[in-house]
């Protein structure tokens, strides 16, 4: 069976926006909702929807995740917990995809959807069940998304007194990782919250 292709933006139109996110999850103390560590970009949405995305060699990466309430695959062992037909995530995939989705199993998470990006197209395996993606709540995916879960994130900042500025949500974004305090205290003021934390949250995707 021949793989699927998709339309998504690629892993360097991802960083920023996904950076952006983790400077403003860090700087109010939730800096395990998204994070970069050693080469793997994580989010989720701390009600059981996560997403990873593994950096691997070559320019490519694998995109995997979960949607606790509406990923209808069920890959490997979750097929029979859950007494469901399997979905073949890694059906007529290359073999790089699959560390990543091992190293998921083998810490207790079930995977709902297994893309692969080869340096140039993101790819998944045939199926036409909803894998959860859709719903996950991935940051970055699109500018106006990114802008909206920005701005319910930071309202309730101490001292501000309005939405944040859309040329400085922009701007945190546009520094592709490469993120100052400054950048950040545009966003969300200049009181209460840890604009250094989330610099620093930031740059971690550039080191990534």
């Amino acid at each position: 069976m021949s793989l699927r292709t998709l339309d998504l933006p690629t892993p360097a139109a991802l960083r920023g926006r996904w950076a952006a996110f983790a400077a403003i999850c860090a700087a109010r103390g939730w800096a395990d909702s998204c994070h970069a560590d050693d080469g793997v970009w994580h989010f989720d949405d701390g009600g059981g929807n996560w997403a990873d995305l593994h950096l691997v060699e070559d320019g490519r990466a694998v995109l995997i995740g979960h949607d606790h309430e509406y990923s209808e695959t069920y890959f490997a062992e979750a097929a029979a917990y859950f007494g469901e037909p399997e979905t073949d995530l890694l059906a007529g995939a290359p073999d790089w995809w699959a560390p990543p989705v091992r190293a998921a199993g083998a810490q207790g998470n079930w995977v709902g959807f297994v893309y692969g990006f080869d340096g140039a197209t993101w790819w998944r395996a045939p199926y036409e069940v909803e894998d959860g993606f859709a719903s996950v709540g991935l940051v970055g995916l699109d500018d106006g998304r990114f802008r909206e879960q920005v701005t319910e994130f930071v309202q309730d900042a101490p001292g501000l007194t309005g939405p944040p500025d859309p040329a400085a949500v922009d701007a945190l974004a546009a520094a592709d990782g490469d993120v100052t305090p400054a950048l950040v205290r545009a966003v969300i003021g200049p009181h209460g919250w840890d604009a250094e934390a989330a610099a620093g949250a930031a740059r971690r995707f550039r080191a990534s």
